[in-house]
């Protein structure tokens, strides 16, 4: 099934910013999955997984602030986690559906954890991809690590190079898939030269504090539905001794080791797409 992109307003700290999201599926399905990509991706990393769940999902793939199609902040300390949850709140809004499920890469599973622990959540399944309630430093450095450097590329053969020496945590790919992944995350400046798709202010805060660990183990005692976590054995964001805790407190969690991958797993293929529809079901 085809896709869309449509946007919706939503408010933020400069007034109203327009939020681009991908959708596919039914409009009238009463049955919403919301997916929200990681620090410095966009909603199109979700175009395999909303292909294949478009027949029985209405599936919104959301740009956060900065990302993607979405608007810019003048003020680059705007960039913060409230601002996210309150544009996810509205995309649940505007969805029109009573529940939702979600997937969330890395910073969309930190937003899927805020609103999941929230009172009356509207949230009913949730899918964590390689992240939890405890961010180490060593893995909060390693995903920040060039972040906001803003690389600008002569061609696609250039950008795809890059990509391979600072997305390697991404793990094996075939010469198609790093294209792919490449092509997704690029933006056409005005002077027509190719540059990654996020605002370079979003580092801005992201550099503060990298010396500490994030803990958010009282968040995660407060959330009630099932939780899947798409953990990548590799990872350094998410650690084995985190995943156990995870599985033996709070609402627990089903994991889904992906072997050889760091941080953070493709959502995309079978053994990874299918255990998400799944876990949905």
């Amino acid at each position: 099934m085809s896709s869309r992109d449509s946007r919706f307003p939503a408010l933020g700290p400069e007034g109203f910013l327009n939020i681009c999201y991908r959708e596919w599926g039914d409009r009238s399905n009463p049955q919403v999955l919301i997916c929200v990509h990681g620090l410095s991706r966009n909603r199109l990393d979700f175009d395999a997984l909303g292909e294949d769940l478009a027949d029985d999902w209405r599936v919104l793939a959301l740009d956060m602030p900065g990302r993607g199609g979405s608007g810019w902040l003048a003020d680059k300390t705007g960039y913060t986690m409230p601002l996210y949850a309150q544009v996810c709140a509205a995309a649940i809004a505007h969805s029109g559906a009573e529940t939702v499920d979600w997937v969330g890469t890395s910073m969309g599973g930190l937003i899927g954890m805020t609103l999941a622990s929230q009172a009356n959540t509207p949230i009913r399944r949730l899918v964590l991809n390689d992240i939890g309630p405890r961010i180490p430093a060593e893995g909060r450095r390693d995903n920040a690590a060039g972040f906001g450097s803003d690389p600008v590329f002569a061609d696609m053969d250039d950008a795809v190079a890059w990509h391979k020496r600072h997305r390697a945590g991404f793990g094996p790919m075939s010469e198609a898939a790093w294209r792919r992944m490449t092509e997704v995350s690029l933006r056409r400046r005005d002077d027509g030269r190719l540059a990654l798709h996020y605002d370079p202010g979003l580092a801005v805060l992201q550099a503060q504090a990298l010396d500490r660990d994030v803990e958010q183990w009282e968040q995660w005692e407060q959330i009630r539905c099932p939780v899947l976590t798409i953990w990548g054995t590799q990872s350094k964001p998410l650690l084995a001794e985190d995943l156990e805790r995870m599985q033996a407190t709070g609402p627990g969690t089903a994991v889904l080791p992906v072997d050889g991958v760091g941080h953070a797993p493709a959502v995309a293929g079978e053994r990874v797409i299918g255990a998400i529809r799944d876990f949905l079901k």
